[in-house]
């Protein structure tokens, strides 16, 4: 069988049990080269879990999944993360205490924890590059568990951007961040995203503020479950976000963005 070059993520009726509780039910999902996803839910909807799916880091109790055209269970996942972006605050916690900031991002080289590996020269130049991007380059040497949360949050982006992934998966990147150093990394993920030869991003958040122009899609996660997905236009909608966040918002759009007020 030849594999879909152009289906970068594949979920195919996905559920995930815990006893006898549900964590996930039934989820279809298909992202195509050339979309980027926001994934929009309230906390507990079950948003992290999908993810941690999607990146092979746990294995559903129902259902396929395909990354990159690759199915897991056919393939070493080890070499597959290697062309995924992933940025998580649950990666903060596996980050060995002695690395320092420049070897949290020389890291994102071969997705692994720790820097066990030989350095190319060319990819010390571009992690140097990526710090001071996120104006992050005086803190190269210091160590990252020593960084305040909005600091990690940054050295993490650069680490995942580091390899030139081609699927950037971004779970609740701005929590932690004050608003200037939010709307630099939203701006960042905009240019990013426009880039013809750049990742495909799939970005989580319960702000729709955050879900800036070059987003092209939005799914959004209800206890466990996809309770709308498709254009962004067409999802993220006062009806669909009442219902997801249970409470009644009014959903406006300005210059590209989404914005809520609750009624």
């Amino acid at each position: 069988m030849i594999a879909d070059t152009s289906s970068m993520l594949e979920l195919t009726n996905i559920s995930l049990f815990r006893g006898d509780r549900v964590i996930l039910k039934d989820l279809t999902w298909h992202v195509r080269r050339g979309e980027h996803w926001a994934v929009v839910g309230a906390n507990g909807s079950g948003k992290t879990m999908m993810l941690k799916i999607a990146t092979g880091y746990l294995w559903p109790s129902q259902g396929t999944v395909s990354v990159l055209g690759k199915r897991f269970g056919t393939i070493d996942l080890r070499e597959l993360r290697t062309k995924i972006g992933w940025i998580s605050a649950a990666l903060r916690d596996l980050i060995p205490p002695r690395d320092s900031a420049l070897d949290v991002v020389l890291s994102g080289r071969f997705a692994s924890f720790g820097l066990w590996n030989h350095v190319d020269p060319d990819d010390k130049t571009r992690a140097t590059e990526l710090l001071s991007i996120f104006d992050c380059d005086r803190l190269a040497a210091q160590s990252y568990r020593s960084l305040s949360q909005g600091e990690q949050q940054k050295i993490l982006v650069a680490r995942a951007l580091l390899p030139t992934p081609r699927l950037l998966i971004l779970d609740e990147p701005c929590s932690g961040l004050d608003l200037s150093a939010r709307e630099q990394l939203l701006q960042t993920l905009q240019q990013v995203g426009s880039q013809p030869d750049g990742p495909t991003i799939i970005f989580v958040t319960h702000h729709i503020d955050e879900i800036v122009p070059v987003f092209t899609h939005a799914l959004i996660m209800q206890v466990g479950r996809i309770l709308a997905q498709g254009v962004k236009d067409r999802v993220l909608t006062t009806t669909t976000l009442s219902h997801a966040f249970g409470v009644s918002v009014n959903v406006v759009k300005n210059n590209g963005r989404y914005y809520n007020h609750i009624d």
